[in-house]
């Protein structure tokens, strides 16, 4: 089970996106340390949260476009901002109405928390995407941002105006650049989560398709460790640092996934291979030194135990990891 410090105080949480993959998982710890956390989401969740927690999370509608955001933060403590209406295709397609959809938001929700005299923000941004190619890996906070797709161009304009409002008006802004998360819960359907998306294929007797030759190295952290690492960030006191890498600091290739699958399957899978893509870095490895040096937090789940444990969720049709 992943485990999170004990919070100093309780707090309002309101998690914006919080029917989503990861904004379920942190609603849920948050909840068992004694927190007060609403979900904020397009639709009212289609699960059911697990029964210790149930009637402790709250449930409210919001449009990402039309928000009104002095209400939503009224009385909140944390706002965790994991909405987002864009996936790096969808975002090359329309980098316009990427940007005014997204980037606009944010700076909504910021102007509201400036309004009313202060607030916490949890944003999660791409640890991937913002970066670009690099040279040397693993990739260091202070490494100088080169997105390759307009997703990753919104997530730093973003980032920007969280530095920003955080400089200008004392807003207590944290960024999470986030690695290559999967577990049971993902939403495969958005085209996001390769390894999610890898085991729903293989479970379902499918081809695995993989863009190239495999050997684009990524680092995987399973929705567990992710989902403690940000309920943690949202309760520690504020410090000079505020952008985070969060990942396992450790690398695998799509080939190397392929292998851990079937091995914990014990039987090949079925693998179709197509051409490269342009949008997919070669190499993407995150340092989390900082993070665990500022929030004493390390990943406790391996590539391995990560499988096997999505594989069981999902044979068990879970819509949350069994390890929270």
């Amino acid at each position: 089970m992943a485990e999170v410090g004990e919070p100093t105080e309780q707090r309002h949480h309101l998690i914006l996106g919080g029917d989503g993959f990861i904004g379920r998982h942190v609603a849920i710890l948050l909840a068992r340390r004694g927190q007060r956390v609403t979900i904020a989401n397009r639709s009212l969740p289609s699960f059911e949260f697990p029964p210790d927690i149930a009637g402790r999370i709250a449930k409210v509608r919001f449009e990402l476009a039309s928000a009104d955001w002095d209400s939503l933060v009224e009385d909140v403590d944390v706002v965790h901002y994991y909405a987002w209406s864009s996936i790096p295709a969808s975002a090359n397609a329309n980098p316009v109405g990427d940007l005014l959809m997204n980037v606009s938001a944010t700076i909504g929700l910021l102007d509201a928390l400036r309004r009313r005299g202060g607030g916490r923000v949890v944003f999660t941004s791409s640890g991937g995407t913002v970066y670009g190619k690099v040279l040397n890996t693993p990739i260091m906070e202070d490494t100088v941002l080169r997105p390759i797709t307009a997703y990753g161009a919104g997530k730093v304009s973003a980032e920007i105006y969280l530095s920003l409002y955080r400089a200008m008006h004392d807003l207590d802004c944290r960024i999470a650049r986030i690695a290559n998360p999967y577990g049971a819960g993902q939403n495969v359907e958005r085209g996001l989560g390769a390894i999610t998306t890898f085991l729903h294929r293989a479970l379902d007797g499918e081809e695995i398709v993989i863009w190239g030759d495999g050997r684009v190295v990524r680092d995987f952290i399973h929705i567990a460790d992710l989902a403690s690492c940000l309920a943690e960030l949202a309760c520690v006191p504020r410090s000079d640092d505020f952008v985070f890498n969060i990942g396992t600091g450790s690398s695998a290739s799509l080939n190397d996934a392929i292998e851990t699958i079937e091995r914990v399957l014990g039987h090949p899978v079925a693998v179709m291979r197509t051409p490269s893509r342009s949008i997919d870095v070669p190499i993407n490895v995150l340092c989390i030194e900082r993070v665990r040096r500022v929030l004493d937090w390390s990943p406790r789940v391996s590539l391995a135990t990560g499988i096997e444990n999505t594989i069981a969720d999902l044979k068990t049709g879970r819509s949350f990891s069994s390890l929270i």
